[in-house]
């Protein structure tokens, strides 16, 4: 090798840019990641405050074990950051008004409905005098909280304006954002969303009115806990669940369901008013409008009214829906009935002595005993007429159901009327209810609230 060779060696190294909005070109987040470590241990120690995330005091002071902590200020209840400020919204007079858009309009002069397009919470206060305690039905799908959905951020300066842009239909202005996790204001940012909405809701509400809200698991603990605040835990109705299908991309469970929370404006006097709501069957309404028709004819005389309600089912075609009901064919003063099972389901039942109005001998007691829990009760189904006793003793009497309940057949105190299953007899009954509702869930819910 010649002395005077040079030797060269030459390195290409590559180094990828990174934008400066990049998470790779953040440092880590410290306080995340302690909150994300404290929250492992100890999930009752992170609550939501003012700035965000923040650390219940005296829970971590129970935590260690502090004496000084007492439950002199405990109490039951719903509390977040801004519940009294959002309540004073709700008292906040509106400074907007109604304008009167036909040239928008349908059938302007003779329509009997109306449509209001503004932000919600304006336009609630500006019904109020208008429509205060005269509202039957209310249904709201407020945002699920799902971390994608719209937030209102209750700005009223500009109203117009920041209500265009809030929805998208102008450009510019503050930008749409969601309510994300991240926020640390994940419920009390929808909490101070719902409340002051809530609470004027109810001002519109009849005394029979009623309230449906739509929501799913994100939020169904808070909104019954806010609802039973705002309009008070008695005047729960039901929680209702509404399959709408699963998917199969699901870690752990498919939840394929939501639910409707029912509230009254006062139940007790739904109650007082003996209100019952049942779905009506299919032909059901053709059935009673021929008992009228037969009552109109006959008058007193049920056994001809039985007679020729007993001829028109024969004559129905077989496709017609009042068909499959043709077991009511016996009438009373109430309108048409069939027999029902009178003992207990399930068996078990109370047995104790029914005289037959004949005989003046107890009745054969059904082998799983009376459907209601005491003989007190059963002497006042007899007395209003629901239970119909076969010519002898030998065998037990029935109970009547009618094509239209009435209120007394529920208002019973054995909770197996409500609670349940029925018997065999009765379970094509049940699933052409159940079709019924699942065809048409929302409708068929309002329509059963608002039919008196």
């Amino acid at each position: 090798m010649p002395k005077n060779t040079e030797f060269e060696e030459s390195l290409t190294m590559t180094i990828k840019k990174i934008d400066t909005t990049s998470p790779e070109a953040q440092s880590a987040d410290l306080v995340a990641g302690n909150i994300e470590q404290l929250k492992a241990l100890f999930p009752e120690l992170i609550t939501e405050g003012a700035g965000g995330v923040a650390v219940n005091v005296d829970v971590l002071k129970a935590l260690v074990g502090d004496a000084t902590v007492t439950d002199a200020d405990e109490k039951y209840g719903l509390n977040w950051h801004g519940k009294r400020r959002a309540r004073q919204l709700a008292l906040t007079p509106s400074t907007g008004t109604l304008r009167p858009c036909p040239e928008d309009s349908v059938d302007w002069d003779t329509t009997q409905n109306l449509m209001i397009e503004g932000d919600n919470l304006e336009v609630l206060k500006l019904l109020q005098k208008s429509y205060a305690s005269k509202v039957k039905l209310i249904y709201i799908d407020p945002p699920y909280n799902t971390g994608k959905d719209f937030v209102y951020p209750d700005n009223f300066q500009d109203n117009i304006k920041n209500y265009l842009e809030l929805t998208g239909q102008i450009e510019g202005g503050e930008k749409i954002s969601s309510n994300t996790e991240a926020s640390g204001r994940f419920h009390t940012d929808w909490l101070n969303m719902m409340y002051p909405r809530l609470k004027l809701a109810r001002n519109l509400l009849r005394e029979d009115g009623v309230i449906l809200l739509s929501i799913d698991e994100h939020e169904i603990t808070n909104l019954r806990s806010v609802m039973d605040e705002a309009f008070g835990e008695e005047n729960f109705l039901s929680c209702l669940t509404w399959e709408k299908g699963r998917k199969n991309d699901a870690k752990f469970f498919s939840n394929g369901h939501e639910y409707v929370l029912v509230y009254a404006k006062s139940q007790s006097y739904l109650r007082e008013q003996k209100t019952l709501w049942r779905e009506e069957k299919p032909g059901a309404r053709d059935i009673w409008n021929k008992y009228l028709e037969l009552r109109v004819q006959h008058g007193i005389q049920d056994n001809l009214i039985e007679e020729g309600l007993q001829a028109w089912y024969s004559d129905l075609p077989k496709a017609h829906p009042a068909k499959k009901w043709s077991r009511y064919k016996r009438v009373d003063q109430n309108g048409p009935w069939r027999d029902r099972d009178i003992s207990w389901p399930g068996g078990g039942g109370p047995r104790y002595d029914v005289l037959h109005p004949v005989t003046n001998q107890p009745c054969v007691v059904p082998e799983a005993g009376w459907r209601y829990s005491s003989s007190d009760e059963m002497q006042r189904q007899i007395k209003l007429g629901l239970v119909e006793f076969r010519q002898d003793h030998t065998e037990p009497p029935f109970r009547k159901a009618h094509i239209r309940p009435i209120p007394q057949e529920l208002d019973s105190d054995s909770s197996t009327d409500v609670d349940a299953p029925e018997e065999p007899a009765d379970i094509e009954d049940e699933e052409e209810f159940a079709t019924q509702v699942r065809g048409s869930y929302f409708s068929c819910t309002g329509s059963l609230a608002t039919t008196n």
